[in-house]
């Protein structure tokens, strides 16, 4: 697995045409990128995570680890990524770039001027996965040691694509994505936190991959709300499962909810698509969110006759209930604690009304504070399983 790995990072530069065999042999690539803000200093630290080409080929395996890290401060990013050339015999080329990790303090302090260089670098493509490092910095993130893919940036990017299949909580957000965010009329960014949890000291060794059960493990937390360049907070995971929703993001997840009488069921939702449309009523903006969704019984731990269309009824009923509170509960903490539109309600009465908008975009922030916005949720259960009702039942009884 390691071989084929390694030949496909060659093929990738091969395919491309940018570098022949005797540049490649001269280039340090990477993976991953972290960059922090150093305490007291007008200065980035800036961690390049680097592929190890001898221990990624079975051929020419030294048992060591797949990556190396490069660490170097400069007062600007480009500056700290040439600084590396000091300790690396190759040079730094983030071409295949798959994840860049932000340390919390620089988000804090506000992140536009550290993606200057990575936005307008003819090497690198700008589809990456930018997160937030929330607790640590992205320096520890990245010095992390991984199973499954030896390599911790390809573990990374992996993770987060299949969470956000699978878990509306998280969103993978691009760095093309995040500067049409920063820069829109009307909406705010959003990034995917990033957490370090355990052992840091054992996360960096060896050790940390030799054992069944982790030391260390890097995990994905939920949303970091922005407000222009800066971070303002985070969500709860009920409030990202809430973003996720509103913005016509979820793309699989499950929903624990009540059943009509007593105990819980899950619904596996499949299908889920959300409608944003601003208006302009009696003069003051408001907005309609219109969801409509999809889904399965996956989990039964109640007494209900599935068979019975109206006990389907129910738990659709039950669902809408559930999911319009949640939603409705997020605008509200956007709304009240962070006076952030990151759901793109402003670019809704944009597209609507362009010449009303003309006319409040200066002073959206207290216009999205004071917004009326009216949430209808639909639900269609098409599934209950291969079994109608719960054995628990039988059980119980």
């Amino acid at each position: 697995m390691k071989k084929y790995m390694f030949i496909l990072i060659i093929l990738n530069f091969i395919l491309t045409g940018c570098w022949d065999k005797r540049e490649l042999n001269e280039l340090a690539i990477t993976l991953a990128l972290g960059i922090d803000k150093v305490e007291g200093e007008d200065e980035y630290e800036v961690t390049a995570q680097v592929v190890v080409p001898s221990a990624v080929s079975m051929k020419d395996g030294t048992g060591g680890t797949a990556v190396t890290l490069f660490t170097e401060n400069g007062e600007t990013v480009y500056e700290a990524l040439r600084r590396m050339t000091k300790v690396s015999p190759r040079k730094i080329y983030p071409g295949h770039l798959q994840m860049l990790i932000i340390g919390e303090e620089l988000a804090k302090e506000g992140i536009g001027e550290s993606l200057d260089l990575l936005a307008r670098d003819w090497e690198l493509r700008p589809d990456f996965y930018v997160v937030v490092a929330k607790d640590v910095t992205a320096r520890e993130i990245l010095n992390v040691t991984t199973d499954l893919e030896s390599i911790p940036a390809s573990k990374m990017f992996a993770g987060l694509k299949v969470s956000e299949k699978a878990w509306a909580g998280t969103y993978g957000v691009t760095l093309d994505e995040l500067i049409v965010d920063l820069i829109s009329e009307g909406k705010e960014a959003v990034l995917t936190g990033i957490q370090l949890a355990g052992n840091k000291q054992i996360g960096s060794t060896q050790q940390n991959i030799e054992s069944i059960s982790k030391p260390a493990q890097i995990k994905y937390d939920n949303l970091a709300v922005f407000k222009e360049d800066r971070l303002m907070g985070w969500l709860t995971e009920q409030d990202s499962r809430g973003y996720s929703g509103i913005t016509n993001s979820v793309k699989s997840t499950v929903t624990s909810i009540s059943c009509p009488n007593e105990g819980k069921s899950t619904i596996e939702v499949t299908n889920f698509h959300s409608k944003i449309e601003g208006n302009i009523v009696h003069g003051k903006p408001e907005v309609n969110i219109h969801t409509k969704a999809e889904g399965n019984v996956g989990e039964v731990r109640c007494k209900i006759d599935l068979k019975n269309p109206e006990s389907i009824q129910e738990l659709e009923k039950i669902y809408e209930k559930e999911a319009t509170r949640i939603i409705n509960e997020t605008i509200d903490v956007l709304q009240e604690k962070y006076q952030s539109d990151i759901f793109g309600f402003g670019e809704a009465i944009h597209r609507s009304n362009p010449e009303e908008w003309n006319k409040i975009k200066e002073n959206w922030d207290e216009e999205f504070s004071d917004l009326t916005v009216n949430v209808k949720v639909d639900m269609k259960i098409r599934l209950t399983g291969t079994v109608n009702s719960s054995f628990l039942e039988k059980i119980k009884n």
